[in-house]
């Protein structure tokens, strides 16, 4: 078992080494919308778990 999750983990560390760079230039407006995506999750989980904690008390 420990060297089927060693031999896992290798293999997950080489697939992120190997897309690690993005093979695709990408415009600033690319960007710009990803980062806005990035920022709209973040909210939306910040907003979950304030639901959450309002609900418990």
């Amino acid at each position: 078992m420990p060297r089927t999750l060693s031999r896992l983990f290798l293999k997950i560390a080489e697939i992120n080494r190997r897309y690690k760079e993005p093979r695709i230039e990408m415009s600033a407006a690319v960007r710009a919308g990803l980062m806005f995506l990035r920022v709209y999750l973040v909210v939306l989980v910040c907003l979950m778990v304030y639901k959450f904690i309002v609900l418990l008390k």
